[in-house]
């Protein structure tokens, strides 16, 4: 699978940004991405803090996932 070139702290940030008011729009050309690729990471990561993240990561780490 290849590397997102996105931390996950950086995607987090990016769906905060569109929680707080923000056009969706907007925020994919800032970052360069597609609306498929940010619905994609809102399924993923929405409702999570940056501290979930990391430890999600660390889990997936772990179990080799």
């Amino acid at each position: 699978m290849r590397k997102s070139k996105f931390t996950e702290e950086q995607i987090i940030r990016a769906l905060q940004e569109v929680d707080a008011g923000a056009m969706v729009q907007d925020v994919i050309r800032k970052m360069g991405v597609t609306e498929t690729t940010f619905y994609r990471w809102k399924s993923k990561y929405g409702g999570l803090e940056v501290s979930d993240a990391k430890r999600l990561k660390a889990l997936e780490m772990r179990t080799g996932g």
